[in-house]
């Protein structure tokens, strides 16, 4: 009896000694991961945009309502992928899997090359700017200072997810928690408005009051905004690996968070029209902030406040899952294999997270950073759709694959019909920048064939790949991860005889 106990706990001492990706994402923190994503800066931001191309309050707050819903379409169908093809790296993996290499280096090449690091730059200007904003009340913050401001949190919050995979997730957590608050605040002071009976610009006849005559393209134009404030919604994906029973938590995360987030953004609008008209809104460049000055009074610094700790939150959770990602495409053959190589001890994927701190970085110093987000949310629209017409694909091809949730085939067709009228009018109204979305996703082709496809390069490329591999393992004091096949692998059903 004394050897077997000394023997488990022989065994017990070597799991714990064992490098992998730490799972600790419970339930609480997966529904971090996806409410902290998507609510960031856009429902401080997309109201403005909505309104705009809607044409009236009515037909704004509808938007809304749908868009969520859309956003909860999409979410079912990478629940059934998600639990099918359980690996980290969101559309890229799952892409990879149904299509082949190409397709899903395309994915990756446009979102490690500017996509994340360009979003995160965005998310970092925009903190920096609320922090700033009430030193420089009467002029915009210095281009140097919020520069500067955003290169530090970046930087911060990349040391605290190199640090620890459970530090990262408490902000998470904490985070979340408050931008949630700061939301509710909004919600509570509209309801006391409406209490108070100031609801002019909710009433039917006076919601439904169009600005200009309503057509498919503005209405199209209106969802692409709100569909801005709702993105995030698929990031809890990108980390499947560190998620606790991923097969039960993924789904429920996803089933409790994109509901949960549709009635906040809805409720959040309504409050909006409540101290605000629709002109005074549509002039407002900060919707958050003048619903502070208009009706918080001396406690209006609660609201840059807010958006800047939203837009912290934001970052952290960015960084936590766009670095996986490179995780996930180094680990295919995709990207150096460096980046697929995690901390001995806190088990975190460190090269990945320094490429992505390093990109972010670059574009801030660039400077022009909204007119590439412009390029580049075409091709992280367009690959939803590739994503969920790869779900029906690989139930036509595999279809005894096991699938532990089983979407009805009416969800993804759904999801794919309203996508692509979107993306038509989206090529309609701004080819300019559909275009070069796609000049941009199309120069990984080159980048794919002699990188991942070529295999019998020159031996000097394989010996200083070697010796770089060596020099970032050192620095890095990182190892390849131990896979648990348990978790990684595809569930497989037997064929019915």
């Amino acid at each position: 009896m004394d050897d077997k106990k000394k023997r488990k706990k022989d065994e017990n001492a070597k799991s714990d000694d064992k490098v992998t990706l730490k799972k600790e994402i419970g339930l609480l923190s997966a529904c971090a991961i996806i409410i902290g994503n998507i609510i960031g800066s856009g429902i401080f931001i997309s109201p403005k945009g909505v309104l705009e191309h809607a044409g009236s309050v009515g037909l704004s707050l509808i938007v809304w309502v749908c868009g969520g819903g859309i956003c909860a379409l999409g979410s079912l169908c990478y629940a059934e992928l998600g639990v099918t093809i359980p690996k980290s790296g969101g559309d890229y993996s799952y892409v990879t899997e149904i299509f082949g290499g190409l397709v899903g280096f395309l994915l990756l090449w446009s979102a490690v090359l500017i996509m994340y690091p360009t979003t995160l730059a965005v998310i970092a200007l925009t903190f920096s700017n609320y922090v700033l904003q009430p030193a420089f009340q009467n002029c915009l913050p210095p281009f140097i200072a919020t520069r500067l401001l955003a290169t530090i949190c970046v930087l911060f919050l990349t040391w605290v997810n190199c640090s620890s995979v459970r530090w990262a997730t408490r902000i998470q957590d904490i985070f979340t928690v408050g931008k949630l608050l700061a939301l509710v605040l909004i919600i509570v002071v509209g309801l006391v408005q409406i209490f108070k009976g100031h609801y002019d610009a909710l009433v039917p006849s006076v919601a439904f009051e169009f600005s200009q005559d309503p057509s498919f393209g503005q209405i199209a134009l209106a969802f692409l905004q709100a569909s801005f404030a709702y993105s995030g919604w698929n990031f809890l994906n990108y980390v499947t690996e560190e998620v606790v029973e991923p097969r039960k938590n993924l789904p429920l995360a996803i089933y409790i968070s994109i509901p949960l987030v549709t009635l906040v953004y809805t409720m959040t609008n309504i409050a909006y029209f409540t101290s605000m008209t629709p002109e005074e809104l549509l002039t407002s460049n900060a919707v958050a902030v003048t619903f502070g000055e208009k009706l918080l009074g001396m406690f209006s610094w609660v609201m840059p406040i807010s958006v800047a700790l939203s837009t912290f939150g934001g970052i952290n959770g960015y960084l936590f899952t766009s670095s996986r990602l490179c995780f996930s495409g180094a680990r295919e053959g995709h990207l150096p294999y460096l980046l697929a190589m995690i901390h001995v001890k806190n088990c975190t994927p460190i090269p990945a997270l320094l490429v992505c701190c390093i990109a972010t970085v670059l574009i801030l110093c660039i400077g022009e950073t909204h007119n590439l987000i412009n390029y580049v949310s075409f091709i992280n629209y367009l690959s939803y759709g590739v994503t969920i017409a790869g779900l029906l694909y690989l139930r036509k091809k595999r279809p005894n694959l096991a699938r532990p949730i089983k979407v009805n085939l009416l969800v993804p067709i759904t999801y794919l019909i309203f996508w692509a009228l979107l993306l038509f009018c989206s090529l309609y109204s701004e080819p300019v920048v559909c275009g070069l979305g796609m000049v941009i996703m199309l120069t990984g082709v080159p980048v794919y064939f002699v990188g991942v496809h070529w295999k019998e390069k020159p031996k000097w490329i394989y010996i200083l790949l070697e010796r770089v591999t060596y020099l970032g393992q050192k620095l890095c004091y990182v190892v390849f991860p131990q896979e648990d096949s348990s978790e990684t692998e595809p569930l497989t059903a037997k064929a019915i005889d």
